[in-house]
């Protein structure tokens, strides 16, 4: 019974990511780049600026045929194509594996309703995965600070897929624009196509329900210095810093 207490703990182990101090990015795959990520912490939910909140997002699979191991093979080799078409995610080249980066790279709204404007880079770490789950964890300057987990489950011979942050801002300008232009708004209908994409990936036209907590309604001053490394901030110099970038290169040839 004790060797097999150790094996499944060890077997538990291998689902999680080491703990690290501060992500180290290599092989960037192409489209994406490593500037919001190489060398930042990585933060929860605790570490940020604005009112934490429980979201979650929930689809059934009615009348589909498929486990939940299943669905959650497809919906790891293909979380990119659930995405909406502005979003552009970018898994490793060992795909959703602990410890492994995933590239996003999106546009944030200025106003509510309407599509994102403002170039934005960076991406998230994966904590943990196994067969019918994965979470990810949120680096420093992301607009959230964080996890989001990514689920799949059987209730009554239905299978269901599930979306569930527990994240709060990272500072007071993201907590700005949660509110003022968009990006709450924005951040859930993405999860919801996501979760009516994969639904329509095995045939079913499914209704997501949608959940939100506030858990707690502060503001966390102390954490107001996150601003500093605000990636939507520091990829918009990045973007207006390109042709500088290549007169360099030129220049280096």
């Amino acid at each position: 019974m004790a060797e097999n207490g150790e094996n499944l703990q060890k077997d538990q182990e291998g689902n999680w990511a080491r703990p690290v101090s501060r992500l180290k990015v290599k092989d960037i795959p192409q489209g994406a780049t490593g500037i919001n990520l190489d060398g930042r912490p990585v933060y929860g939910a605790l570490q940020g600026f604005g009112k934490m909140w429980q979201k979650t997002y929930r689809v059934r699979l009615s009348g589909a045929n498929v486990t939940p191991e299943e669905v959650m093979k497809v919906w790891k080799e293909n979380f990119p194509k659930f995405q909406p078409p502005e979003n552009h995610f970018y898994p490793s080249m060992a795909g959703v594996k602990p410890g492994e980066v995933l590239f996003i790279s999106t546009r944030l709204p200025v106003l509510p309703g309407l599509p994102g404007i403002i170039p934005f880079s960076s991406g998230v770490m994966i904590l943990y995965a196994d067969d019918t789950s994965f979470t990810v964890m949120t680096p420093e300057g992301f607009p959230d600070y964080g996890w989001n987990t990514f689920s799949t489950y059987d209730d009554d011979g239905t299978t269901v897929a599930q979306v569930q942050s527990f994240v709060r801002a990272a500072d007071p300008i993201y907590e700005f624009g949660n509110y003022f232009m968009g990006g709450a708004e924005l951040q859930e209908r993405t999860w919801q196509h996501v979760l009516s994409s994969l639904a329509e990936y095995f045939g079913v036209r499914g209704y997501v329900q949608f959940y939100k907590v506030c858990l707690d309604p502060r503001f966390q001053w102390s954490e107001a210095r996150h601003i500093w490394r605000n990636a939507a901030i520091r990829t918009f110099f990045y973007v207006l810093s390109s042709p500088i970038r290549w007169v360099q290169k030129q220049l280096q040839r």
